[in-house]
Order: C-alpha cells, then structure tokens, then sequence
C-alpha cells in the first residue's frame, strides 16, 4: 500500500475525538436531532430496498473464503403431505436455513472488519479480532445507529454515461462536482450513497469484481471529501479501484475505517437513483438494520430509502 494511503489515514483519522473508549465511530454524529430531521425528508412515501438478493447468484467471485449464500430446507410441504412428519390437527409448517459469510452480499461492514499496520479504529490492537470474534468495534455495538438522512451522488448522471469505467474511476473532483450540480450539501451525520451504475455495468461487462485485480469503484482521492464531510457512512455499489498493478490497491477501505466510517458494501441503486433523477432531489431517510451479532466483523443487511 502507498505511503500516500498511510499518510492520509494518519492525517484523517479520528481516534480520540469520541474518548479512548470509543467503538462508533463516525456513527457518533447521528444524534436525535438527526433522525428528526431525516423522518422530514420522507414525503411520497416510497421505499426503495438497496439489498442485493442473497441466494447462490451473489457477488461472490474468485474469492479465497468466501461464497455465496447457500440456503438449504429444513421441513418442507412434501415433510407433511406424505407423511413423514406429522403434527396433530393437519397442522404443518416449513423451516429453512442460510449459510453463509456475514460478508457476503450487501453488508455492514462492522469498524472491527478492516485493520490497517495492526490497528483498528481508535488505536485497538487488531488482534482483539480472534477466533472467538471482535473483542472490539463489533457489529453489535452499531445496531442501533441506523436511521440517517441519504445523499446520492449519482456519478453517471454528471458524467453522462452509463457506469463507472476501470479507466475512468471516481475521483473525489467528481463527488464534489455531482454535490454542486444536483444542488445538494452534505452534512454531519449523513450517510453518503455513490451511485456508479453497477447494475448497467453488469448487464454490458459481465459481473463487477470478477477479476478482483482489476475493476472500476472509488480512487483514494475521495478520501478527503469523504472525511472533510463528516459522513457517518459510505453506501456504495462499486468499492475500491483496482487496477492491476496500481499502488493504491484497496487504497479507501482501510483508511475509512481509520476515520471511523462504516461500510455499506454491493449497494443495489439503480431503482434509487432513477427516483432521484426523476424527482429531482437526492436526499431521503435511509434507514440501515444490521443484524445483532454479539463480536461480529459485519452483517447481512437490506437498506430501505424512504423517499
């Protein structure tokens, strides 16, 4: 990793501000006064789901550990009909489990998942993250910071094309850019949602990620726009630029944990931004659910934009 990436995680980072205990992070901004303000934006009353489906089809490719949600019958219909598992009264019921990795499809990533030189957010040590799970910054201690005000930022939509390219990536000119020209300021606390039309992408170029080495998303130029506006959480569809060979390989996941900024990963954004461009206006409650798992690096998890 360059030294470039280094030094903006020390210049950036926000280790202390919430006190030496802190395990929020950025999530610290989302006061009440936010959550009141972000229920004000919800004004037609359509939501928008920002999940991915998780079943075996998922964004998993080429990854070492890995896959894809596996989701296998428990009881089933046929349990009952033939008799093989009765109850009394004709009463039946059926059950089903999902395997898989809490990193796996669209995701909270936890300040516990990503570690840079040994060191989580706040200055812990990264080997409190062991076998028994995250002994700090878990996805447990997240659970219920999860109502904000969203912006998209819809990168297509000021460029005038239909995806993000490897040889175009996003640079953070280009958030600041999309902000002036859709008339919208971001503001402490805000989750920040970048729309690079991953959707469209995949329909033209097969799936996003498959070469994990080289694929289209975020420079590390970003990174001071997306610290100087005091965001609480990045949402996006397209993570870190990476072509192969570039020295700033995952040049924006490791730092944004150094500032405390939680990852949402494989947003779903296409119906999102298609309302926004429609409406004309690029904020909305965003509602974010991570599941409650005590030591967890992340969740699974389906982000709901009230609009």
């Amino acid at each position: 990793m360059s030294d470039i990436v280094r030094e903006a995680a020390r210049k950036y980072r926000n280790w202390g501000t919430w006190g030496a205990d802190d395990e929020l992070g950025t999530l610290n901004y989302v006061t009440p006064e936010v959550v009141r303000r972000s229920a004000q934006l919800v004004r037609r009353g359509v939501t928008f789901s920002l999940a991915i489906p998780f079943d075996s089809t998922g964004p998993q490719i080429n990854q070492p550990r890995r896959f894809n949600p596996i989701h296998r019958m428990i009881l089933t219909g046929p349990d009952f009909t033939t008799g093989a598992f009765t109850r009394p009264g004709g009463a039946g019921f059926a059950d089903d489990m999902v395997i898989m990795p809490l990193q796996c499809a669209t995701q909270w990533d936890a300040l516990s998942h990503c570690f840079l030189d040994g060191q989580l957010y706040n200055g812990y040590d990264a080997n409190l993250v062991s076998s028994a799970g995250a002994g700090k910054n878990g996805i447990e201690k997240m659970a219920r910071h999860i109502v904000t005000r969203g912006v998209l930022l819809d990168i297509p939509k000021l460029r005038g094309e239909p995806y993000v390219t490897l040889e175009k990536p996003v640079h953070g000119w280009d958030l600041a850019a999309a902000a002036k020209a859709q008339g919208v300021a971001l503001q402490p606390g805000d989750a920040l949602i970048v729309n690079c039309g991953r959707e469209a992408y995949e329909r033209e170029a097969g799936p996003w990620g498959a070469d994990p080495w080289n694929r289209p998303g975020l420079h590390a130029s970003c990174l001071p726009f997306i610290r100087d506006a005091d965001v609480a959480v990045l949402v996006w569809d397209m993570l870190d630029f990476r072509p192969t060979g570039y020295t700033l390989n995952w040049g924006v996941h490791p730092v944004l944990f150094s500032f405390g900024v939680c990852l949402i990963d494989n947003a779903r954004l296409d119906d999102l931004a298609r309302a926004c461009r429609e409406e004309g206006r690029y904020d909305f409650m965003l509602t974010l659910a991570p599941l409650v798992v005590t030591g967890g690096t992340g969740s699974p998890l389906n982000p709901i934009a009230l609009f």
